[in-house]
This record gives structure tokens, C-alpha cells and sequence, in this order.
């Protein structure tokens, strides 16, 4: 089942998904938050919205497409409620950014809400501009009946930027079921210190002896070795139950009676969990030892798992990446092993590395080469046993590839330096345009050969269009100012024999410390790459974005989170 899409999700869910065939679903639709949302609320025949909106891939425009998708989900959706609040809102909304937005994300949920088994669960994470209408949405295509939970995510720590309104800390996860049999496993995390102070009082020492925790013990202080801390449950049936009012070795029973029958209550004695009082008219007390409790349930505030920065080692660079634990914990609690995870906009792939660590099958999809690239990097770094993963809608020849230039000279760009595993240099956000200070530059690989710890590095060019011999000379030119140690040029055409003179002269490369050359400068054609299994001639290991952590093994099931 372990499956990436390159493409339109919408697309791929109606040709490659079947019904009821998956068990989860997480998607956290890519929308500019940066930008100034005001502006999603003017019309966009206004000239002055459109020169305000800069070149994002992530940021939905009314057009056609738009209008298109409007009129289908308005006269054809299968989901009735769909077609009358997707209507209400173009009323109130009118043609805008906004509206596309909700349009397209209609029509998307209409179809993960196709393949979702009857048992299966729907996390939509959103920030909170759009978090309003998508709920209607969401109520219109599962049902407010199937609403399980608004989750808040505090993400990050409060700016001293927010001058006019509170800081915009967190985040919004809405949880919905496709039915009310659903899977559902409570996650936990340790009682606070001050749960423990108050709660987990009493002592039992190995040799039997109970007492009550000193002061300091209860702050923190060394426990005795072998003791094990306890609290006291009350025994008293919440009912009147009159086959459970009996009375227990001289101990009066409550009024009510006990919570367990008899045979129960010596079970619990024999088992040495009963808290008998001095006092003979006292009450008999349940002993609930802190060491056999999983931890406080986790409600539907999460401040405990922080947003990634630049310096953690989770972190790749990709900028709308999220905490691995964050999609852990949503994994464990609504699937079990062997189910099918999907994650429509799968972006840097956290989702699917988590589902692929906790024994889940999973299907990815992205509509970016870029967003491929990283994922399959990762998945390889973290899960070497997973071999060569394959993805569904890339080039899979020359012709492809031909196409896929033709059709985005970015996308290829971004394909074909995935080919080698080499970092974009344009931002990871997906824009569009310069290329920074390295002009020529498309990618990047480090690599470390030496014991410096500064990494050294390969340049590589991507030409979709014609080259010749000035094209390697400008990159010899670009190699030699970089202070690089490799450059690499991928191609669509075949060099010329003049190219490949040129690019023999740029000498060769020598290993710090294995007797090991390369040439300075490579020319790799995408059929070679592509059909032919060619790979850069270079010190090993190619590096990529950040490189994931490998994981040691997937487990079948992993304890909850703490």
C-alpha cells in the first residue's frame, strides 16, 4: 500500500483512491498565513488586490477553475449539504480568495470523505483565518453529528509584536468521523508535580510498612529504595446496590453499599490493594499505586509538543514542516497497525514518516517535485529498509521529462535536481523567481570528507533547453568563484564533444583522505539519470535538505506519547 502521488490531489483521489479504503486521514492544507488577510476579502477585479498579491503557490485565486469548481459542487455533489453551504457562502463572500479557497477545499473533502472507511477519522489542521468557514464546510460534508473535537495546538510562545490584539499563539485541528463506530485510543502524558503532591501521598515500602510521604519527598526528594507511591480510590457504589451491602472483615459496608461483590473485594485483599483504616468504623480504601497508572488523559488542548525551530535536529528547513510527535499522537489515537494513514498535502512528509514508525501503511500526495524530493530523502534517511520508493505521476523516461519541462520549467527543475539529491537553492516555500546570490546555481549537495566538520559542497546546474560549450564554461566560471569542489550539470540534450572537452579540463577533484578522484565537472544527461541508473561521480554520503534521523526500527505499535 506505501504509495506517493505526485499531482492534483483532487485528481488523484478520483482515479487512484478506491471507496472506504482508508482508515485516516490528515491534511493540513497549504494557505499563505504570512500574507495580509484583509486582502482575501476584496473582490479580485479590483485592480489594486491583485498588484497586493505576491507570486505564492499555496494562495488560491478566484478564476475559472474557481468557478468551474463552484458550479459542479453546487449542481452535482453528491453530499446535499455541500451544494446549499458552499452556495451560502459565495453569497456572503463573494468572489475572492477566500472563497476559492473554500471551493477547492470543498470539492477535496467531498472525496476523502469518499474513501474513508466507515470506522475512519479526519484531522483538518488550519490556522485561524480560514477556521470558521472550513468548519461549516466540514459540518456539511461528514455531518455536525460526526464532530468529534475543535483541538488547540499551541505552537509557539507569545510575540511582544502584538500590540492591538493577543498574540496568535496556536493553532486549530478539527477532528471528524465519518459514523459514531469509530477507532479511538486515549493518549496520555505524566501527572503534573502538583498532581503528584496532592494526589500520590502514601508510601508502601517493601517490607509492608505504609506511611505518608514527608514533605520534601513530595517535592521531589529520593524515595526509599523498592517503595512504591500510592493514592486512595473510595470503594462506595455511586447506586444503591443491596446484593453489595455486606459487611467486610468488621468494617461497616457504605450506605449505598460496595463497588465490588464480594468475591472481588478478597480478591483485591488477597492481592494486598485494599487500605484498611485503624479507626473499625473507618472506611476501606482502594490502593491505586502511581507506577501501574498511564498518566493524565490528554484533552483537547495540546501545549506539550512545541513547534519546530531552525536548531532541532527534527528540523529539514521545509517551512510549514510539523513536530513528528504532533502526527504521532493523532496516529495512535485514531488507527491501529496495519491501517491506511492518507495525508492529501503531504509537504515535507511528517505524517507519513510517522506512520511508517508506528507500523501504518500510508499514501502521500503533493503537487510539488520539491515537496516529492524531500519526502522521499526522508523516508530513505529514516527507513533505509524501505529501498527505492517510487512515486506515481513523476517522469519515468525522457519523454516524460520532456513534458514535464515543457508543461513547468520549475517543477522539472526541482524533478531533476531530485534526482540527484541535491537542496533547491531557492527558498523551500515554493516561490518562484531569482535564485539568489549564486546566480547559476540551481542545487546544492554537501558532503564531508575530512575531519573539519565544514562541510563541502557540489553545485549543480539544471538546463532544460539548449546548451553548448559556453554553458559548461559558465559553469567552470561559477565553480571556480563559489570555491566549490564540484559542479554538476543536468541536462535534457546530449553534449556536444566540445562540452565534454571543456568539462574535462576543469581537472579533477581529490578525496582528503581515500585515494579517490572525481571529476570537477560532471555532465549528466536525464536520460542517463533517468533510464540508464547514472549517479554523480562523489564523495559519499549525497546530503539533501537537513538529513532526517534514521530510525532504528518501525515498531508495530509504540507507547503513548509523554
Amino acid at each position: 500500500m506505501n504509495q506517493l502521488y505526485y499531482g492534483d490531489n483532487l485528481t488523484i483521489l478520483r482515479q487512484h483512491i478506491p471507496d472506504e479504503s482508508v482508515d485516516l486521514i490528515y491534511l493540513d492544507p497549504p494557505f499563505n498565513s504570512n500574507r495580509d488577510y484583509n486582502i482575501l476579502f476584496k473582490d479580485e477585479s479590483k485592480r489594486e488586490s491583485v498588484a497586493q498579491i505576491t507570486a505564492f503557490e499555496d494562495t488560491w485565486h478566484w478564476d475559472r477553475v474557481a468557478q468551474a469548481t463552484y458550479e459542479q459542487l453546487v449542481t452535482e455533489s453528491p453530499i446535499t449539504q455541500v451544494s446549499t453551504v458552499i452556495a451560502a457562502l459565495r453569497q456572503v463572500l463573494g468572489a475572492n480568495q477566500m472563497m476559492a479557497y473554500l471551493v477547492m477545499m470543498a470539492a477535496r473533502l467531498v472525496e476523502l470523505h469518499r474513501v474513508l472507511k466507515p470506522t475512519g477519522s479526519l484531522y483538518l489542521h488550519c490556522d485561524t483565518n480560514a477556521a470558521t468557514y472550513l468548519q461549516m464546510v466540514l459540518n456539511a460534508v461528514f455531518g455536525p453529528q460526526n464532530f468529534r473535537n475543535t483541538i488547540v495546538w499551541k505552537r509557539s510562545d507569545t510575540h511582544n509584536d502584538a500590540r492591538k490584539r493577543f498574540a496568535n499563539v496556536s493553532d486549530f485541528i478539527f477532528f471528524y468521523t465519518k459514523s459514531d463506530q469509530y477507532t479511538f485510543q486515549p493518549q496520555y502524558v505524566p501527572h503534573s508535580a502538583q498532581t503528584l503532591s496532592d494526589w500520590y501521598q502514601y508510601l508502601e515500602l517493601p517490607d509492608g510498612t505504609i506511611r505518608k510521604m514527608t514533605k520534601d519527598e513530595r517535592r521531589g526528594a529520593e524515595l526509599p529504595p523498592g517503595a512504591r507511591r500510592f493514592n486512595t480510590a473510595d470503594m462506595a457504589s455511586p447506586k444503591t446496590r443491596k446484593n453489595l451491602i455486606y459487611e467486610y472483615k468488621g468494617y461497616p459496608p457504605p450506605e449505598k453499599g460496595w463497588r465490588y461483590s464480594r468475591e472481588k473485594m478478597e480478591q483485591l485483599d488477597s492481592e494486598g490493594r485494599l487500605l484498611f483504616p485503624a479507626n473499625p468504623k473507618g472506611r476501606i480504601m482502594l490502593k491505586r499505586y502511581l507506577d501501574e497508572q498511564e498518566g493524565a488523559v490528554i484533552g483537547n488542548v495540546w501545549t506539550d509538543i512545541g513547534h519546530l525551530r531552525a536548531n532541532n535536529r527534527e528540523s529539514l528547513g521545509y517551512p510549514t514542516q510539523k513536530p513528528i510527535a504532533l502526527l504521532e499522537r493523532i496516529i495512535l489515537a485514531s488507527s491501529k497497525p496495519g491501517d491506511v494513514v492518507l495525508d492529501p498535502f503531504c509537504g515535507c512528509g511528517t505524517a507519513i514518516a510517522a506512520a511508517q514508525k508506528l507500523g501504518r501503511q500510508w499514501i502521500g500526495i503533493d503537487i510539488t517535485h520539491l515537496a516529492i524530493s524531500l519526502i522521499k530523502s526522508r523516508l530513505s534517511e529514516m527507513f533505509p529498509e524501505l529501498g527505492d520508493i517510487k512515486t506515481i505521476g513523476e517522469p519515468a523516461d525522457e519523454a516524460g521529462a520532456r513534458a514535464l519541462a515543457q508543461a513547468d520549467r520549475y517543477q522539472f527543475q526541482w524533478w531533476a535536481l531530485s534526482l540527484v539529491k541535491a537542496r533547491p537553492v531557492q527558498s523551500t516555500s515554493g516561490k518562484k523567481g531569482k535564485k539568489g546570490a549564486d546566480q547559476g546555481i540551481d542545487g546544492v549537495i554537501n558532503f564531508f570528507d575530512d575531519n573539519s566538520g565544514k562541510p563541502k559542497r557540489v553545485l549543480v546546474q539544471v538546463k532544460s533547453g539548449k546548451v553548448d560549450v559556453s554553458t559548461v564554461r559558465d559553469l567552470r566560471g561559477t565553480l571556480e568563484r563559489e570555491g566549490a569542489q564540484i559542479a554538476i550539470l543536468i541536462t535534457l540534450e546530449s553534449p556536444t564533444s566540445a562540452m565534454l572537452r571543456e568539462a574535462a579540463s576543469a581537472g579533477e577533484y581529490q578525496h582528503a583522505f581515500a585515494d579517490e578522484r572525481y571529476p570537477r565537472l560532471q555532465i549528466l544527461t536525464i536520460k542517463q539519470l533517468v533510464e540508464e541508473g547514472a549517479r554523480p561521480h562523489m564523495p559519499p554520503p549525497f546530503g539533501t535538505f537537513k538529513r532526517a534521523a534514521r530510525e532504528k526500527r518501525h515498531l508495530a505499535e509504540q507507547a503513548a506519547l509523554v
